[in-house]
Order: C-alpha cells, then sequence, then structure tokens
C-alpha cells in the first residue's frame, strides 16, 4: 500500500536527474565558445606534444642520424593518431590548421611589392573576416540561447506532467486503499 507513492518518488526524483543531465548536455553543446576554446586547447596540446616528442628525439640523437628518425611503428601510431582526430573532429582540425597558417603567415614578414600590391585587399579582406566572425558569433550565440531556453521550457513541462501523473497515481493509491480497507 504505501509502496507505490514511494516508487513514484523515486521514478520522480531519477527522472529530475536524467533532465538535469540532459540540460547540462544541452547547455554545453550549445555553449559554442567553450566548446572551440576546448577542441583549441586539446589541438594545442596534440600540437605541443608533436613538437617535445621531435625535439627530444633531435636533442637525444647527437650520435647519428638513425637515432633521430622514427621507426615503422612510431609513424604508424602517429598517422592513427592524427587520423582519428581528424575523423573525430574536422571542424577542429579545419580550424586548427587556418590558425596555423595564420600564425606562420604572421611570422613571416611582408615585402615592399606585397605591401604595394595587396595592402588595401589585405584590409579589406581582414575586415570581411572580422565582421564575418563577429556575425558567426553572434548567430552561435542566439542559437545557444534558444537551444537553453527550448530545453528549459521541455524540462519544466516533463517536470509538470510527471508531477501530475504522480499525483494522480497517489489519489488512485488513496482510493484503491480505500476500497480495500474493511468498514467499520
Amino acid at each position: 500500500m504505501g509502496e507505490e507513492p514511494d516508487r513514484i518518488r523515486r521514478e520522480i526524483e531519477q527522472t529530475r536527474e536524467q533532465m538535469g543531465e540532459t540540460v547540462d548536455a544541452l547547455g554545453y553543446k550549445t555553449d559554442v565558445k567553450a566548446r572551440a576554446k576546448d577542441s583549441l586547447q586539446d589541438k594545442k596540446e596534440n600540437v605541443m606534444g608533436v613538437v617535445q616528442s621531435a625535439k627530444e628525439r633531435v636533442v637525444g640523437a647527437g650520435q647519428s642520424v638513425g637515432d633521430a628518425t622514427p621507426d615503422t611503428e612510431q609513424v604508424k601510431h602517429q598517422a592513427r593518431r592524427a587520423k582519428s582526430v581528424a575523423q573525430e573532429n574536422p571542424l577542429g582540425l579545419a580550424v586548427g590548421a587556418v590558425a596555423v597558417g595564420f600564425l606562420a603567415g604572421m611570422l613571416i614578414p611582408s615585402t615592399r611589392v606585397e605591401d604595394e600590391k595587396l595592402g588595401p585587399v589585405a584590409d579589406d579582406v581582414k575586415d570581411r573576416a572580422k565582421q564575418t566572425g563577429q556575425e558567426a558569433l553572434e548567430r552561435g550565440k542566439q542559437v545557444a540561447q534558444d537551444a537553453a531556453d527550448t530545453a528549459k521550457e521541455s524540462g519544466q513541462q516533463h517536470a509538470q506532467e510527471l508531477g501530475s501523473s504522480a499525483q494522480d497515481h497517489a489519489q488512485d493509491a488513496a482510493s484503491g486503499a480505500r476500497e480495500q480497507a474493511p468498514s467499520v
């Protein structure tokens, strides 16, 4: 008799936990800025690891060139690792590649001829890229806000439905208990 309301309370609590996890997951998915930052951080750490590994191999190979070259297994492992990163997050890889290309381009000084021929065009391209990036950021923020609002509304609606259902079950259980109780 008292087990039914307890079971319903457990189900409600479990559903609340699941909804909380779902809202958290949706919040992360819609936080484009944080995901991009996490992705770039991962790429940066991967690149730094590869650079550090290569540096250690080169420094440790002072005696012979053969010591500095990676063996077949190391090359295969790095190729599989790069392939898996590219398959798991092609957008992140593209962003990382653009960032590396941008940094490399910034390190190379421009020549007088480049400044004369490309100066105005380069400025225009930079302005357009900046404007497009700003628009994309604003759209991303709006999409994230809309998704969060939708998730919140859905969660509230589901919670209301659960509360109503639990109340109905409790009333059914109470009326069933009254019917089964011996009349005095």
